[in-house]
């Protein structure tokens, strides 16, 4: 599922200042970058299914790899887990709307605050 429209997609900002965002808001980066791109991940389990929150970001200034990056958001996705196939984003998946609405709660934190840093 694409959250469309949700206001963070062209938003830029420094990667540090991103990196923080995301902790508080329990999205983690971890090893998924390379010198161009990052992605953000948050687990949601419920009962006995999984989910995934997905950010990603690449750089328009910089490198990741030294952290003196400036990254632009993108449209951010909401994924169910399949074991052992992976994580499925496709529009024919169907999500609890808690969860859907908890996402959305976050993406709006993450907006409100890469602006504040961003002023």
């Amino acid at each position: 599922m694409r959250f469309e429209n949700i206001g963070i997609e062209e938003l830029k900002v420094d990667l540090v200042r991103l990196d923080s965002i995301m902790e508080n808001l329990g999205l983690v980066r971890a090893g998924q970058w390379d010198y161009e791109r990052v992605t953000y991940d948050r687990k949601f389990e419920i009962q006995k299914d999984v989910f995934y929150l997905r950010v990603q970001g690449y750089a328009v200034e910089g490198d990741v790899g030294s952290r003196h990056a400036v990254i632009k958001l993108m449209t951010p996705l909401l994924g169910k887990h399949y074991y052992p196939h992976g994580v499925e984003y496709g529009e024919g998946e169907s999500f609890p709307s808690t969860l859907v609405d908890q996402s959305k709660k976050l993406l709006s934190q993450l907006k409100q605050e890469v602006e504040a840093v961003n002023s």
